[in-house]
């Protein structure tokens, strides 16, 4: 197998796992995170649609049904992680935490994704 290729895996494997941690987190604690969206001046309707969202962007990566799709998906995981470690920062928590690292996660995976689908064209 190709580095690039296990590379993407890798990375791509740990970004899922990172969406969906935070996902059953959501679901399975519920008024927790609800409290934490309090805390955060954020909107508590919004915690279960964007658990669904973070489970079926998973999805659509790993599938690659459709790249338009996929696209949005990664946008979609890079806005979350970006706003929720601009969020974790003003509550005072600090740049360090699974937020701050998913911002890595997403765009490396992304990128090698590219890299990836570059090889694909030009054999």
């Amino acid at each position: 197998m190709n580095v690039k290729k296990i590379a993407y895996w890798l990375v791509t494997i740990l970004m899922c796992c990172l969406f969906l941690y935070s996902a059953q987190m959501y679901f399975f604690n519920t008024e927790m995170v609800k409290g934490f969206f309090e805390m955060l001046n954020f909107p508590t309707w919004v915690v279960i649609p964007l658990a669904i969202l973070k489970v079926a962007g998973v999805i659509v990566v790993l599938t690659d049904f459709n790249s338009v799709l996929r696209e949005w998906a990664y946008a979609g995981f890079f806005y979350d992680v970006v706003l929720a470690t601009g969020a974790h920062y003003h509550a005072g928590d600090g740049l360090v935490g699974l937020s701050f690292y998913g911002i890595f996660l997403v765009l490396g995976s992304r990128l090698l994704l590219t890299f990836r689908n570059a090889k694909k064209e030009t054999a």
